[in-house]
């Protein structure tokens, strides 16, 4: 369905000023972030034509985001960073109030749509509606700052949905901003060349350790798929204690297992790191 596409982006939304000051290693000097977020919340529920037994969608967003930094240039980037991470990429000029209305609007447009087609297949097929299954969707994101200190803003957004079929699904992005830039900080930024098999490794060994198994091969007796698919994947945040990564909900492993989530500390990736990147400060 045309829809599902923004299922894609998108837990809970922070609502405080954020604040925050740590010491930046070696020198015992406080490093601020001075970044200020508000937050805004859309709770729709629709049924088609208002009446109760005809197909229905329930939409829910908690969005935080950043209102004010260093400068303004700096600001808008971020919120814009935000916005596009959120919502997507087609909203990412719109004002974070404009961007989630439109996102509504659409969202409920193209439900409205599928929602017809179903009920149209429906009648053509005469079945009496207690022999239908009850056609409901629903969609709920937000997202969380998780780390807000030395130059580096982490955030994590969380969509939860269901669109038909056995159960629903629940997706977990995460976003990694260098506060100087206002850019979005990918593995190519951080990472010697040729780290990806070594990485791979880690990821691995570490998701062993927190299952308590011997080895690798024993993952796939508890709803892992093929370990070598277990590789970097982009989907990280970091904090002052290391790298985050997160594998969703069928990419490595069976439904029931669900998402994946797999801290690196720091000492164990520091050979893999370059020493001059946005981390430098927190990593070595």
């Amino acid at each position: 369905m045309k829809y599902l596409s923004l299922l894609l982006k998108g837990a809970l939304a922070c609502s405080v000023i954020a604040l925050f000051t740590c010491c930046k290693p070696g020198t015992g000097q406080p490093v601020k972030n001075n970044v200020s977020f508000d937050s805004l919340t859309v709770d729709k529920l629709y049924h088609i034509d208002n009446v109760e037994t005809n197909p229905r969608c329930s939409l829910q967003i908690k969005f935080a985001y950043p209102v004010a930094s260093e400068n303004k240039e700096l600001s808008t980037k971020l919120q814009q960073q935000f916005i596009a991470s959120f919502f997507d990429d087609a909203y990412i000029y719109m004002s974070p109030q404009e961007a989630a209305a439109r996102y509504a609007e659409d969202y409920l447009r193209n439900f409205e749509k599928e929602g017809r087609e179903f009920m149209n297949e429906m009648e053509n097929h005469d079945m009496p509606q207690e022999e239908v299954e009850f056609h409901e969707n629903y969609l709920s994101i937000g997202n969380d700052v998780v780390y807000n200190r030395n130059g580096l803003l982490s955030f994590v957004v969380n969509t939860s949905y269901y669109a038909g079929g056995a159960h629903g699904g629940h997706i977990m992005t995460n976003h990694v901003l260098d506060i100087k830039t206002g850019q979005r900080i990918q593995e190519k930024d951080i990472f010697v060349d040729k780290y990806r098999d070594e990485l791979a490794r880690i990821l691995v060994d570490e998701i062993v350790k927190a299952n308590e198994l011997k080895d690798a091969a024993d993952l796939e007796t508890i709803g892992f798929f093929d370990v070598s698919e277990i590789i970097p994947n982009g989907n990280f945040y970091v904090d002052e204690t290391g790298i985050v990564y997160t594998f969703n909900e069928y990419e490595v492993a069976a439904y029931a297992v669900g998402a994946v989530i797999v801290p690196v500390p720091y000492e164990k990736i520091r050979h893999l790191l370059l020493r001059e990147s946005p981390l430098s400060n927190i990593a070595f």
